[in-house]
């Protein structure tokens, strides 16, 4: 795909000491349970945002969701119908109904453009880590996936690869085909790499290090927000690995529109 970069719209170095709130909430689909019961674990220092899961967190959705899981996770957006609704983002069964309304919130919702980010992870075989977007749903259909990067702790070689997957995922939009491949690139995941996509029209490509990896047609016709998170499986337990903590560790997210002679 051709440079698309315009001018640099979003960033954040997280160079606080906390998380801009005006961006981000800190709560991973809390209308399938409960801001209290979603929060994610996160500390804001040294120029990064962590994400973490501690050994005493619990399950995310405990005795609904299955298999089992626990997450850390931050979203730029937010929406549900009232408390008994159907109304909300990404249910993970039919018929799942709220039991918190969440107010609209929109931090930042690109249409376009080029998103980066530059994060390390430590995780093992039964944790994941990922930055996706999602489309908002304030209609039903607009609920398409733009997966900038996805990593399974059993998809890494130590010392020689790391699985990332990239791509779209239809999730409920029809219109949005599932294109999705996690591709072996040899890089580390423990150090600070660059995963980023180009989203210009229905074409989208991914890039890792600057590096395109892929592309695919028929991306999202609508804003998405952006959710990231590290998630744990206790079912995939080894029986000798309950004391380790994942950690997601975020130096920034940065956003550029479109270059204008592009949308002229």
């Amino acid at each position: 795909m051709a440079e698309t970069r315009g001018d640099l719209v979003f960033e954040d170095a997280f160079d606080g000491s906390t998380l801009d709130l005006s961006v981000w909430s800190p709560y991973y689909l809390p209308q399938w349970s409960s801001r209290q019961a979603a929060a994610a674990t996160y500390s804001v220092g040294d120029s990064c945002l962590t994400l973490s899961i501690p050994t005493e967190q619990g399950l995310w959705c405990a005795g609904d969701h299955k298999p089992d899981l626990r997450v850390s996770g931050i979203q730029s957006g937010n929406y549900s119908g009232p408390v008994g609704s159907t109304v909300g983002q990404q249910p993970f069964r039919d018929g799942q109904v709220v039991l918190e309304e969440q107010e609209p919130f929109w931090g930042w919702t690109p249409h376009g453009g080029y998103v980066e980010l530059r994060a390390r992870a430590e995780i093992s075989p039964r944790s994941m880590v990922s930055l996706w977007m999602v489309g908002l749903e304030d209609q039903p259909e607009r609920c398409g996936e733009i997966c900038v990067m996805e990593v399974f702790g059993d998809a890494i070689v130590p010392g020689e690869s790391t699985a990332v997957g990239m791509g779209l995922k239809t999730i409920r939009d029809p219109a949005v085909p599932q294109d999705f491949e996690a591709v072996p690139l040899p890089i580390d995941l423990a150090d600070f790499h660059t995963y980023a996509v180009e989203w210009t029209g229905s074409e989208a490509a991914f890039f890792v290090d600057g590096t395109e990896i892929r592309s695919c047609q028929g991306a999202p016709a609508y804003p998405l927000q952006l959710m990231l998170a590290v998630f744990d499986f206790p079912e995939q337990s080894n029986g000798d690995d309950d004391h380790l903590v994942p950690t997601f560790t975020v130096d920034h997210i940065r956003g550029w529109n479109v270059a204008e002679e592009l949308v002229a």
